[in-house]
């Protein structure tokens, strides 16, 4: 089930959270690039002393304990006249009240 996961992570290119039980770590904000096997090959960038640095490595599934992703985001700055509600849905796409 964790490779079926991965694979759509990969195939919609959207960022994961991934956490290695082995290392004790979380790799935040990667990519799936390539899945062969049991080995995962993750790409994230990194901050460390004002330089910037992109990583690439590749794990085991087996390390794997937990893998997370955003389901969605609002950005703080926005004001609340701005953000999408359910009203403003087309009726035709609305659920119906019970």
């Amino acid at each position: 089930m964790l490779h079926r996961k991965l694979y759509r992570f990969q195939c919609e290119q959207r960022p994961v959270w991934v956490f290695l039980r082995d290392q004790q770590r979380w790799i935040e904000q990667a990519l799936v690039v390539e899945l062969e096997g049991d080995l995962v090959t993750l790409r994230y960038d990194a901050e460390e002393d004002d330089e910037h640095q992109s990583w690439e490595e590749c794990v085991r599934l087996d390390s794997i304990g937990a893998v997370s992703t955003r389901l969605a985001c609002v950005s703080r700055s926005a004001d609340a006249e701005d953000l999408a509600v359910t009203g403003d849905c087309p009726e035709s796409e609305q659920l119906p009240s019970s």
